[in-house]
Protein backbone atom coordinates (compact mmCIF):
# COMPACT_ATOMS: atom_id res chain seq x y z
CA UNK A 1 0.00 0.00 0.00
CA UNK A 2 0.88 3.27 -0.76
CA UNK A 3 2.16 5.74 2.02
CA UNK A 4 -0.46 8.57 2.25
CA UNK A 5 0.00 12.15 3.43
CA UNK A 6 -2.54 13.68 5.29
CA UNK A 7 -4.61 15.99 3.72
CA UNK A 8 -4.96 18.83 5.99
CA UNK A 9 -8.09 21.00 5.89
CA UNK A 10 -8.43 24.37 6.00
CA UNK A 11 -9.27 26.35 9.45
CA UNK A 12 -12.84 25.64 10.27
CA UNK A 13 -15.12 28.73 10.43
CA UNK A 14 -15.53 30.42 13.61
CA UNK A 15 -18.97 28.80 13.78
CA UNK A 16 -18.28 25.47 13.08
CA UNK A 17 -17.80 22.63 15.91
CA UNK A 18 -14.42 22.33 16.99
CA UNK A 19 -11.95 19.78 15.53
CA UNK A 20 -8.93 17.77 17.15
CA UNK A 21 -5.83 15.83 16.00
CA UNK A 22 -5.47 12.63 18.65
CA UNK A 23 -1.91 11.27 19.11
CA UNK A 24 -0.97 8.05 20.33
CA UNK A 25 2.18 8.90 22.24
CA UNK A 26 4.72 5.59 22.88
CA UNK A 27 5.70 4.41 19.01
CA UNK A 28 3.68 6.76 17.28
CA UNK A 29 4.95 10.38 18.70
CA UNK A 30 8.05 8.89 20.17
CA UNK A 31 10.21 5.78 18.94
CA UNK A 32 9.83 4.32 22.45
CA UNK A 33 7.99 3.53 25.51
CA UNK A 34 7.40 6.77 27.92
CA UNK A 35 7.58 4.81 31.20
CA UNK A 36 10.55 2.19 30.17
CA UNK A 37 12.60 6.02 29.11
CA UNK A 38 12.39 7.00 32.89
CA UNK A 39 14.23 4.00 34.67
CA UNK A 40 17.42 5.50 34.80
CA UNK A 41 16.50 8.45 37.01
CA UNK A 42 13.73 6.58 38.85
CA UNK A 43 16.81 4.29 39.95
CA UNK A 44 18.80 7.48 41.03
CA UNK A 45 15.98 8.39 42.61
CA UNK A 46 15.51 5.74 44.55
CA UNK A 47 11.92 4.74 43.39
CA UNK A 48 13.08 1.58 41.39
CA UNK A 49 15.27 -0.90 42.46
CA UNK A 50 17.97 -3.21 40.01
CA UNK A 51 15.57 -5.85 39.74
CA UNK A 52 12.68 -3.34 38.87
CA UNK A 53 14.72 -1.71 36.07
CA UNK A 54 15.47 -5.06 34.20
CA UNK A 55 11.65 -6.38 34.25
CA UNK A 56 10.86 -2.63 32.88
CA UNK A 57 13.93 -3.23 30.36
CA UNK A 58 12.33 -7.16 29.31
CA UNK A 59 8.51 -5.02 29.41
CA UNK A 60 10.24 -2.48 27.12
CA UNK A 61 11.60 -5.21 24.63
CA UNK A 62 8.60 -6.98 24.09
CA UNK A 63 6.79 -3.41 24.01
CA UNK A 64 9.24 -2.20 21.05
CA UNK A 65 8.67 -5.93 18.93
CA UNK A 66 5.33 -4.91 18.94
CA UNK A 67 4.34 -8.60 20.77
CA UNK A 68 2.30 -7.56 23.63
CA UNK A 69 -0.99 -9.22 23.99
CA UNK A 70 -3.77 -8.61 26.00
CA UNK A 71 -2.64 -10.85 28.34
CA UNK A 72 1.01 -9.84 28.62
CA UNK A 73 -0.67 -6.24 29.00
CA UNK A 74 -2.84 -6.60 31.89
CA UNK A 75 -0.26 -8.82 33.56
CA UNK A 76 2.33 -5.38 32.84
CA UNK A 77 -0.79 -3.03 34.25
CA UNK A 78 -1.03 -5.20 37.03
CA UNK A 79 2.92 -5.38 37.72
CA UNK A 80 3.31 -1.09 36.74
CA UNK A 81 0.32 -0.92 39.48
CA UNK A 82 2.33 -2.63 42.27
CA UNK A 83 5.50 -0.86 41.31
CA UNK A 84 4.70 2.65 41.88
CA UNK A 85 2.33 2.04 45.14
CA UNK A 86 4.09 4.40 48.15
CA UNK A 87 5.79 6.74 45.02
CA UNK A 88 5.39 9.96 46.03
CA UNK A 89 3.46 12.02 43.30
CA UNK A 90 5.54 15.76 43.46
CA UNK A 91 8.79 13.39 43.04
CA UNK A 92 8.26 11.46 40.41
CA UNK A 93 6.61 14.94 38.55
CA UNK A 94 9.85 16.62 39.34
CA UNK A 95 12.35 13.59 38.08
CA UNK A 96 10.32 13.14 34.73
CA UNK A 97 9.93 17.30 34.18
CA UNK A 98 13.75 17.98 34.88
CA UNK A 99 14.79 15.32 32.35
CA UNK A 100 12.29 14.85 30.02
CA UNK A 101 14.60 17.01 27.44
CA UNK A 102 17.49 14.62 28.33
CA UNK A 103 15.55 10.87 27.83
CA UNK A 104 12.73 11.88 25.39
CA UNK A 105 14.32 13.98 22.92
CA UNK A 106 15.99 11.65 20.96
CA UNK A 107 13.16 9.57 20.48
CA UNK A 108 11.34 12.31 19.33
CA UNK A 109 9.31 11.82 15.49
CA UNK A 110 10.00 15.12 13.45
CA UNK A 111 7.16 14.02 10.99
CA UNK A 112 4.81 13.99 14.54
CA UNK A 113 6.08 17.13 15.23
CA UNK A 114 5.31 18.64 11.68
CA UNK A 115 1.77 17.17 11.77
CA UNK A 116 0.85 18.84 15.22
CA UNK A 117 2.18 22.12 13.90
CA UNK A 118 0.19 21.57 10.86
CA UNK A 119 -3.11 20.96 13.04
CA UNK A 120 -2.29 23.71 15.33
CA UNK A 121 -2.41 25.93 12.33
CA UNK A 122 -5.93 24.70 11.05
CA UNK A 123 -6.88 25.57 14.07
CA UNK A 124 -7.48 21.78 15.25
CA UNK A 125 -6.72 21.06 19.13
CA UNK A 126 -4.20 18.29 19.62
CA UNK A 127 -4.79 15.85 21.94
CA UNK A 128 -2.12 13.08 23.09
CA UNK A 129 -3.85 9.93 24.45
CA UNK A 130 -1.56 7.49 26.04
CA UNK A 131 -1.69 4.12 28.33
CA UNK A 132 0.55 5.83 30.35
CA UNK A 133 0.73 7.47 33.52
CA UNK A 134 -0.36 10.98 33.44
CA UNK A 135 2.45 12.48 35.39
CA UNK A 136 4.49 11.12 32.36
CA UNK A 137 2.81 12.32 30.08
CA UNK A 138 1.32 15.50 31.14
CA UNK A 139 5.38 16.96 30.70
CA UNK A 140 6.12 15.54 27.25
CA UNK A 141 2.63 16.52 25.91
CA UNK A 142 3.33 20.25 26.95
CA UNK A 143 6.98 20.47 25.46
CA UNK A 144 4.88 19.28 22.61
CA UNK A 145 2.32 21.76 22.72
CA UNK A 146 -0.48 19.63 22.86
CA UNK A 147 -3.49 21.31 24.03
CA UNK A 148 -5.16 18.12 26.14
CA UNK A 149 -3.80 15.08 27.81
CA UNK A 150 -6.20 11.85 28.06
CA UNK A 151 -3.64 9.02 30.03
CA UNK A 152 -4.43 7.19 32.74
CA UNK A 153 -5.25 7.97 36.03
CA UNK A 154 -3.16 6.65 39.41
CA UNK A 155 -5.26 7.02 42.44
CA UNK A 156 -3.41 9.00 45.08
CA UNK A 157 -4.07 9.65 48.81
CA UNK A 158 -1.73 12.00 50.98
CA UNK A 159 0.42 13.12 47.79
CA UNK A 160 1.38 9.55 47.26
CA UNK A 161 0.36 6.33 44.65
CA UNK A 162 -2.21 3.85 46.30
CA UNK A 163 -1.39 1.46 43.71
CA UNK A 164 -5.02 1.68 42.46
CA UNK A 165 -5.79 2.52 39.22
CA UNK A 166 -8.84 5.27 38.48
CA UNK A 167 -8.71 4.45 34.91
CA UNK A 168 -6.56 2.54 32.66
CA UNK A 169 -6.41 4.57 29.13
CA UNK A 170 -6.04 1.18 27.54
CA UNK A 171 -7.84 -0.94 24.66
CA UNK A 172 -11.54 -0.22 24.88
CA UNK A 173 -11.04 2.35 27.24
CA UNK A 174 -8.71 4.06 25.28
CA UNK A 175 -11.14 4.25 22.74
CA UNK A 176 -13.54 5.79 24.27
CA UNK A 177 -11.05 8.82 25.07
CA UNK A 178 -11.84 10.76 21.48
CA UNK A 179 -15.74 10.37 22.75
CA UNK A 180 -14.79 11.55 26.24
CA UNK A 181 -14.02 14.95 24.43
CA UNK A 182 -17.21 15.37 22.83
CA UNK A 183 -18.28 18.11 25.82
CA UNK A 184 -15.50 20.01 24.10
CA UNK A 185 -17.40 20.55 20.77
CA UNK A 186 -15.71 18.23 18.86
CA UNK A 187 -16.54 17.16 15.34
CA UNK A 188 -14.99 13.56 15.27
CA UNK A 189 -16.00 13.08 11.90
CA UNK A 190 -14.30 16.07 10.73
CA UNK A 191 -11.39 15.49 13.32
CA UNK A 192 -7.79 12.93 13.07
CA UNK A 193 -6.46 10.43 15.00
CA UNK A 194 -2.95 9.11 14.74
CA UNK A 195 -1.45 5.68 16.50
CA UNK A 196 0.73 2.65 15.91
CA UNK A 197 -0.94 -0.07 17.61
CA UNK A 198 -3.76 -2.38 16.46
CA UNK A 199 -5.45 -1.87 19.89
CA UNK A 200 -5.92 1.70 18.91
CA UNK A 201 -8.41 0.26 16.23
CA UNK A 202 -11.47 1.95 17.84
CA UNK A 203 -10.19 5.43 18.33
CA UNK A 204 -9.10 5.11 14.32
CA UNK A 205 -12.92 3.77 13.76
CA UNK A 206 -13.77 7.20 15.63
CA UNK A 207 -12.85 9.77 13.40
CA UNK A 208 -13.11 10.39 9.95
CA UNK A 209 -9.79 10.61 9.54
CA UNK A 210 -7.15 7.64 10.76
CA UNK A 211 -4.00 6.91 10.39
CA UNK A 212 -1.91 4.75 11.54
CA UNK A 213 1.97 5.18 11.41
CA UNK A 214 4.76 2.48 11.07
CA UNK A 215 2.32 -0.53 11.11
CA UNK A 216 3.08 -4.14 11.09
CA UNK A 217 1.51 -6.29 8.41
CA UNK A 218 -1.14 -7.20 10.82
CA UNK A 219 -1.63 -3.44 11.40
CA UNK A 220 -1.60 -2.23 7.40
CA UNK A 221 -3.85 -4.67 6.29
CA UNK A 222 -6.96 -3.48 8.87
CA UNK A 223 -5.54 0.14 7.68
CA UNK A 224 -6.21 -0.95 4.05
CA UNK A 225 -9.90 -2.54 5.08
CA UNK A 226 -10.95 0.50 7.00
CA UNK A 227 -9.25 3.06 4.34
CA UNK A 228 -6.75 4.68 6.92
CA UNK A 229 -4.00 6.34 5.99
CA UNK A 230 -0.25 4.66 6.29
CA UNK A 231 2.23 6.80 7.33
CA UNK A 232 6.17 6.48 7.93
CA UNK A 233 7.72 8.30 10.92
CA UNK A 234 11.80 8.17 10.86
CA UNK A 235 13.29 11.36 11.95
CA UNK A 236 14.07 11.87 15.29
CA UNK A 237 13.79 16.66 16.23
CA UNK A 238 14.85 17.84 19.46
CA UNK A 239 11.79 19.34 21.39
CA UNK A 240 13.81 22.40 23.11
CA UNK A 241 15.97 25.16 20.94
CA UNK A 242 19.47 24.68 21.79
CA UNK A 243 22.47 26.83 21.91
CA UNK A 244 24.55 25.91 18.83
CA UNK A 245 28.87 25.99 19.40
CA UNK A 246 30.22 28.92 17.26
CA UNK A 247 31.24 27.39 13.90
CA UNK A 248 34.82 26.28 14.12
CA UNK A 249 36.46 29.22 11.41
CA UNK A 250 34.18 31.78 13.07
CA UNK A 251 36.55 30.96 16.33
CA UNK A 252 39.64 30.85 14.61
CA UNK A 253 38.40 34.15 13.01
CA UNK A 254 37.98 36.08 16.25
CA UNK A 255 41.39 34.51 17.69
CA UNK A 256 42.77 35.37 14.61
CA UNK A 257 41.28 39.44 14.82
CA UNK A 258 42.20 39.21 18.21
CA UNK A 259 46.05 38.57 17.96
CA UNK A 260 46.05 41.38 14.92
CA UNK A 261 44.91 43.70 17.41
CA UNK A 262 47.02 42.99 20.14
CA UNK A 263 49.91 43.14 17.73
CA UNK A 264 49.02 46.10 16.51
CA UNK A 265 48.86 47.39 19.83
CA UNK A 266 52.13 46.07 20.48
CA UNK A 267 54.25 47.75 17.55
CA UNK A 268 52.71 51.33 18.22
CA UNK A 269 53.84 50.97 21.44
CA UNK A 270 57.48 50.12 20.58
CA UNK A 271 57.50 52.63 18.26
CA UNK A 272 56.58 55.15 20.99
CA UNK A 273 58.94 54.05 23.43
CA UNK A 274 61.85 54.31 20.30
CA UNK A 275 60.43 58.33 20.13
Amino acid sequence: MTEQVPQTAPPPTARAPRTAAFFDLDKTIIATSSSAAFSKPFLAGGLLSRADVLRSAYAHFVFLIGNADADQTERMRAHLSSLVTGWDVEKVRQIVTETVHELIDPYVYAEAVELIAEHHAAGRDVVVVSASAAVLVEPIAAVLGADHVLSTQMTVEDGRFTGEIDFYNYGENKAGAAPARRPRGYDLAQSFAYSDSITDAPMLEAVGHGYVVNPDRLLRRRAAQSGWGVLAFTRPVALRPRIEPAPLIAVVGAVAVGLGVWLVWRAVRRRARRR
